[in-house]
């Protein structure tokens, strides 16, 4: 089988202006994108191109949105990378109120990513160190995964590498999860009751990729955004592909060197010279199921590409 052709960075389009850390890009029916706004919410670009933030009022605690979801009645889950931690709610007129602070009689940590399955509610939690980047390291692995339904908040995976992104698999009964600095994309068995079992490894990643979000493809395939690399990875259940790169070589091996010695540091994640693509973090299909939505830590903006197709 002949290999895709690859997404030449170049043809990216902007898309959005003065982004606040668009890490987590979320892709409505009405194709309109959400991304966290760092500032404290989330800024909507609206199909049209028009744009709208609704950002916390006089919120409790510092809130730094990583992940967010959208709820029915049009508010927003947030999941705070802010030293207090937890999941907040917050409305569009600015109110925000605890959904998640605790778990098992402890302040839940800074929360990576939250997502919703129906009366189910999904959460990862990277780390229980303080400060999180104690984790960036091949030897730790406290990370974990709660559920929240009608039976409450519990831990229902823990001892996962870094917990970043979590998916349900749209086809089938199973939580999947990046283990960013384990390099791997895992999945766990959903039981009846919401119970993880049988976990396992879907695909695992070397030299350069940090894996941080992922999406499915409306036939199955899983895309893997890495950080570092700024590579978006193309998994079919079989093969691993590279569909787009935008690698400064020098910086991957800085990158490597300072994790295998268990030394990285914030400035690890910082802004990549002579890259356009910023620590991509993020990978969201739009309403037509090809256009293709990328986010980063360090970008102004989310960019756009219309190159995909059913090969």
């Amino acid at each position: 089988m002949s290999q895709p052709p690859r997404i030449p960075p170049a043809s990216l389009t902007p898309v959005g202006t003065n982004l606040h850390r668009p890490e987590c890009v979320l892709v409505d029916r009405d194709n309109h994108i959400h991304v966290p706004d760092w500032r404290g919410g989330v800024t909507r670009i609206a199909a049209d191109g028009s744009q709208q933030t609704w950002l916390a009022r006089n919120p409790p605690v510092d809130v730094r949105p990583n992940g967010i979801e959208i709820l029915p009645d049009g508010s927003f889950l947030l999941a705070n990378l802010g030293d207090a931690g937890g999941v907040w709610q917050l409305q569009r007129d600015g109110t925000v109120r605890p959904f998640l602070i605790e778990i098992e009689g402890k302040p839940l940590p800074p929360a990576n990513f939250v997502v919703r399955q129906g009366d189910r509610t999904w959460i990862s939690v990277s780390t229980w160190r303080v400060p999180r980047q104690q984790a960036w390291r091949q030897d730790v692995a406290d990370g974990f995964i709660v559920l929240v339904d009608r039976r409450g908040a519990r831990i229902v995976r823990d001892g996962l590498h870094y917990t970043n992104e979590v998916r349900p698999d749209p086809s089938g009964p199973w939580l999947y999860v990046v283990e960013t600095f384990g390099r791997r994309l895992s999945r766990c068995r959903i039981a009846a009751n919401g119970d993880l079992s049988s976990p396992e490894v879907v695909v695992a990643l070397g030299h350069g990729c940090f894996p941080d979000g992922f999406a499915f493809d409306r036939i199955g395939r899983i895309w893997i955004a890495s950080l570092v690399s700024n590579r978006l990875l193309r998994f079919d259940g079989h093969e691993l592909t590279t569909m787009l790169e935008d690698v400064n070589g020098e910086y991957v091996n800085a990158v490597e060197r300072a994790w295998v010695n268990g030394e990285m540091r914030t400035e690890h994640l910082g802004p990549i010279p002579e890259t356009r693509l910023q620590q991509l973090t993020s990978v969201a299909f739009g309403a037509n199921g090809r256009d293709l939505y990328l986010g980063s830590l360090h970008a102004d903006c989310v960019y756009r590409t219309s190159a995909l197709h059913d090969d």
